[in-house]
C-alpha cells in the first residue's frame, strides 16, 4: 500500500514544511489536504495517509479512522515500578552499560525499558522493517513532550528501519548483550490496542530458524523471545519458557553467557 504526506486539517507554515521534508526524506507524495477529511482522502488517493500535526505525527492506514501515532504506551506505568523486577529485565539479565538490541521496536516500549536499565553508558537499538513507521516512532521519541522524566531515554534510542535478520547479518558477533524479539502475535490480543491500527501493515514474519541462529552468534549474555502463551515457538527453537501465571503472553530466554 503507497503511502501519502498531508497535513492537519488546518495546515500552518511549519505543518506544510513538515509534510514536505518528510516527504523527501521518505521518498513520497504530498498533497494538499484541502481540509479533506481522512476518510474522503482514502477514497480518492487509495493510500496511507501520513498527517504532519503540530505536536506529532499520525499515520491512517487505509480503512482505519483511528491514527497511529508515538505514545509510550505500556512503558508509562512500568516505568513507575522498580525496573528489576520487570519481566523482560529480570528474563534478560539486562543491566547499566549493556547494549540492547530489539528486533521488533513496535511502540518501542521495550525498548524504553531498555534504555532506563541501561542509562547512559549503554545502548538500545530497535528495528523497525516498515520505513514509514520506524519513521513516526523516531520522530516520536525525539519529540514526544509528555512525562519528562521519560525523554533522555526515549532520546537515546536509535531506530533503524531494517528487517531484523538482515541488520543482525551485518553485525559482528556478540556486537549487544541481550537480542529481544517480539513477533506480531498470530493470535491478537484484546489488551494491546494501541498498535491495532497497524495490524494490517506491521511485519508480520515470524520466527525463522535463521533469525534464531543470527540472534545466538549477535548477543553475549541472552536472547529473548516474548509470544502468545500458546505458542510453541519457545520449545520449538530452544528457548527456556518463563511461564506468567495469569497473562497473555509468556517470555523465553537462550543463556548465552559468552565470555566478555
Amino acid at each position: 500500500m503507497k503511502t501519502i504526506v498531508t497535513t492537519a486539517y488546518r495546515p500552518t507554515d511549519a505543518t506544510k514544511r513538515c509534510a514536505q521534508e518528510t516527504a523527501q526524506l521518505l521518498g513520497l507524495q504530498t498533497v494538499e489536504r484541502n481540509k479533506r477529511p481522512i476518510y474522503k482522502l482514502h477514497e480518492e488517493l487509495a493510500a496511507d495517509i501520513l498527517v504532519c500535526k503540530k505536536e506529532r505525527l499520525e499515520l491512517y492506514p487505509v480503512g482505519q479512522s483511528e491514527p497511529f501515532f508515538f505514545h509510550p504506551n505500556s512503558a508509562a506505568f512500568r516505568s513507575k515500578r522498580p525496573l528489576e523486577n520487570d519481566p523482560l529485565v529480570e528474563v534478560s539479565g539486562l543491566e547499566a552499560g549493556d547494549a540492547f538490541l530489539d528486533c521488533t521496536l513496535g511502540m518501542a516500549s521495550d525498548a524504553l525499558i531498555a534504555s532506563l536499565v541501561v542509562g547512559e553508558t549503554g545502548r538500545v537499538v530497535g528495528c523497525e522493517s516498515d520505513p514509514v513507521i520506524a519513521h513516526v516512532i523516531h520522530e516520536g521519541l525525539k519529540d514526544y513532550q509528555d512525562m519528562p522524566k521519560l525523554h533522555e531515554s526515549m532520546r537515546r534510542i536509535q531506530v533503524v528501519p531494517q528487517n531484523a535478520v538482515d541488520y543482525l547479518k551485518a553485525l559482528d558477533d556478540d556486537s549487544f548483550d541481550v537480542v529481544y524479539m517480539d513477533p506480531m502475535f498470530t493470535e491478537q490480543i484484546a489488551e494491546a490496542s494501541n498498535f491495532a491500527p497497524l495490524r494490517n501493515n506491521a511485519d508480520h514474519g515470524q520466527l525463522t530458524e535463521e533469525w534464531v541462529e543470527e540472534a545466538k552468534r549477535v548477543a553475549r549474555k541472552s536472547v529473548v523471545l516474548k509470544a502468545h502463551f500458546r505458542s510453541t515457538d519457545f520449545e520449538a527453537f530452544g528457548f527456556k519458557r518463563r511461564v506468567r501465571p495469569n497473562t497473555k503472553f509468556h517470555f523465553g530466554v537462550i543463556q548465552m553467557n559468552k565470555s566478555l
